[in-house]
Order: structure tokens, then C-alpha cells, then sequence
């Protein structure tokens, strides 16, 4: 039975459409061409996720660009209304998208079915660093689940639900084959992982990063978290001078020489440890929050990993 906020977007929708009808001039003008249902996510990895699964049974419009911060991108007027607009959104929640979840919520009071995967997945809480610092983000929850791709697996089965109940439209079978197909492309990365990390000694399994990042990486591989060089869940945060004294006096005591940054980051708060270690450290840059461009190394979740995969396994056992 169609609910209310279903007819609401099938107005809006008509609508739309109308108005493409009568626009006349560039592409950029007028909103036509493709009337097909709309799914809106917010980030670029739940993007290629959801495009995986809902393939061309519905169009996928991505906020976040390639290369961008999720805890600092913002929105267009134009993006803004393409939420509200939508027929369903995905976002990540748990406070990553920082700057946008205001959006997300305006679309939904307005009827449009937003779905939060974060939640859905069994997150965990950031942990009290190893490093024994000060921590802002201890306790709170840890939105970086897509480091771990059996937490992504539960994501992609809760979007293909998403889709087949609130998009009009798509065809159930073909959304349930997309989702099976990329499942088994999740598991062999799973696999593909495991065997790539058991080249990395147990006593050797220790993590130090520009900011939090991979706590469920390390839960799931069994690696340790020494400590980050910001000491957040954010990237929009900054080190104390104790904080750096802390995380040196651990990477000491560990033997760890391996910071890992995010590629879409400067470097420049980890290059700072080489200084406070001797210049004994090597930073090694990862694609931790964001899909690049196409042809940029890390243009898809699977590629992201596989070369994140590499660079740890490579960077922890160079030593």
C-alpha cells in the first residue's frame, strides 16, 4: 500500500519531471533526462556500495566528492533539495558526516526515508589508547566501520533492504542478485586480507595513525592501536605538545616506526614524530576516509582496501 510520504514524492517527482519538460537551454539548466528513482548517500564509500547494489535500477547521486574529508565536507543549495528530493537517503551516521546531518535530518522530517548504516552494524566505541594519553574520543562511538568488510557485508544486505522497501521502482530480484554478487566480492577481500596480514609477525601487529581511524581494522585483524598523532575520532581536531610526548614515549617502547596517514590529509602533523623519534619514522600514506577519482588507486571500497591491505602489510614488515 503506498503511505502518504510515498505519494508526497511522487508529486515531487511529477513535478521535477514537468519542469524539465518545459526547460530549455544547457544541461546544467534544467534537471532532465533521467526519470528514474533517486537514492542520495552522503559519502563516497557507501556510494560505490550502494551503486553496487542498486546498479541501474535506480539513479545514485554521491555528496561527497572524491579525495574529500567526511568530517568536514559541506553541501550546496542544490545538494541540499536533491535530499529532500530523494526517494531514499544513505548516510553513515554516528557522527562523520559532521557538517551534512542536518540535511539528512530536514530530508527526513520532510517524508524522505533515510536509513543511518552506522548504527545498523554493530559498532564499537572508541577504546583508551594504548599510549595511556588523554583521548577526547574514548567512549564515544567510532563511525569508521568500513575498515572492516564483514561490518560492510551488514551494510550493503541493510541498503539492499532499504531500496527494495522504499524505492518504487526497482526490481527485487535484480537488487537481491547485486547484493549476492557483491557479498561474495566482500568475502574474498575478507579472505584476500587475512592471508596478506599473516605476513605480519603478532608481535609486530601495532597501529599508529594521524587520527582514529582503524579501530575496527584492529578488532577484526588483530592488530593493536598504539595511538594516533591527533588523539580524536576527527580529523578537524589538533595534538597537544602531551600528547605527542605520550604517543612518542609509546612508539618508543613498542618498537613501532610506521605511522600510517590518510592520503587525503597533510601529513604534516605525522612528519612531526620524525622530529620528536630521530627522524626514525616513516609515514606511510593510506586511503582511510575517501574514495579517490577515478584511476586514482582507491576509486572503489574493494580497491581501497586491497591497496590499504599492501601498504600496512608492506609498512610493518619493512623493519
Amino acid at each position: 500500500m503506498t503511505t502518504p510520504k510515498r505519494t508526497v514524492l511522487r508529486l515531487r517527482r511529477l513535478l521535477w519531471a514537468l519542469i524539465a519538460l518545459a526547460c530549455t537551454g544547457t544541461a546544467t539548466a534544467c534537471a532532465g533526462g533521467d526519470d528514474r528513482p533517486r537514492v542520495v548517500v552522503t559519502t563516497n564509500i557507501l556510494g560505490d556500495v550502494t551503486r553496487e547494489i542498486v546498479g541501474d535500477e535506480a539513479g545514485v547521486t554521491v555528496l561527497m566528492k572524491p579525495d574529500a574529508d567526511p568530517h568536514s565536507f559541506g553541501l550546496s543549495a542544490r545538494q541540499a533539495a536533491e535530499l529532500e528530493n530523494a526517494d531514499l537517503v544513505v548516510f553513515n551516521g554516528l557522527g562523520l558526516e559532521e557538517n551534512v546531518l542536518r540535511h539528512v535530518e530536514a530530508a527526513d522530517d520532510a517524508g524522505v526515508a533515510t536509513v543511518e548504516v552506522g548504527k545498523a552494524v554493530d559498532p564499537l566505541t572508541y577504546r583508551a589508547p594504548a599510549d595511556g594519553g588523554p583521548d577526547e574520543a574514548a567512549g564515544q562511538p567510532d563511525p569508521h566501520f568500513w575498515t572492516d568488510p564483514d561490518r560492510v557485508r551488514l551494510a550493503a544486505a541493510l541498503i539492499a533492504d532499504e531500496v527494495v522497501e522504499n524505492v518504487d521502482g526497482v526490481d527485487e530480484r535484480t537488487v537481491r542478485s547485486n547484493a549476492a554478487r557483491y557479498d561474495r566480492q566482500l568475502v574474498r577481500l575478507t579472505a584476500w586480507m587475512e592471508k596478506s596480514f599473516d605476513r605480519i609477525p603478532e608481535d609486530g601487529r601495532a597501529l599508529v595513525t594521524n587520527h582514529h581511524v582503524f579501530g575496527y581494522l584492529a578488532d577484526r585483524f588483530g592488530f593493536r592501536v598504539i595511538g594516533a598523532v591527533v588523539p580524536s575520532g576527527t580529523t578537524l581536531a589538533s595534538p597537544s605538545s602531551s600528547d605527542l610526548r605520550s604517543l612518542t614515549r609509546a612508539m618508543r617502547e613498542a618498537g613501532v616506526h610506521t605511522v600510517f596517514a590518510d592520503s587525503s590529509r597533510p601529513t604534516r602533523l605525522a612528519d612531526v614524530l620524525r622530529d620528536e623519534l630521530g627522524g626514525r619514522v616513516e609515514v606511510v600514506e593510506l586511503y582511510s576516509e575517501s574514495l579517490t577519482a577515478r584511476g586514482g588507486g582507491a576509486d572503489t571500497y574493494l580497491r581501497m582496501m586491497r591497496a590499504n591491505t599492501l601498504a600496512v602489510t608492506d609498512g610493518l614488515t619493512a623493519h
